[in-house]
């Protein structure tokens, strides 16, 4: 089948397809007219690589899922440990992002939010402790 087809099929774009043969996780074949020949074997690894992707893993996590996948002798220990590694990854993000909320939460609620031009969220921004409004050139 055609990257079209390949495309529909996967639910990904001709645009991540070809970039995901450019380096190598996938390689249809070449129709007599040099086209490329997708077939059910490249629809299941893209489908793969799309869910390892919306899972979180990185490229070369995806690679390395896909070569234990295509091991049959592989111990389900080396993927468990993948998967432990990126829960580790997310809850680190999860922290993350929970006290960038909190700091912005604390900031808004800080900021009166008049027509007055003092802001306790660009004081905080611009590391200004003592509350003294400056002017950043930016030209």
């Amino acid at each position: 089948m055609n990257i079209g087809a390949a495309a529909r099929q996967s639910d990904l774009p001709p645009k991540t397809i070809r970039y995901y043969e450019e380096i190598g996780l996938v390689s249809p074949e070449r129709a007599f007219n040099g086209y490329r020949d997708y077939g059910d074997g490249d629809i299941h690894k893209l489908r793969f690589i799309q869910r390892a992707r919306s899972l979180g893993f990185s490229i070369e996590e995806c690679r390395q899922l896909m070569a234990l996948y295509n091991d049959r002798t592989r111990a389900s220990r080396d993927v468990k440990s993948l998967a432990n590694a990126k829960l580790n990854d997310i809850d680190r993000k999860i922290a993350e992002l929970q006290s960038m909320r909190r700091t912005l939460h604390d900031l808004a609620e800080k900021c009166h939010g008049t027509d007055r031009p003092d802001c306790p969220i660009l004081d905080d921004i611009s590391g200004d402790t003592e509350n003294e409004s400056r002017l950043i050139n930016l030209g």
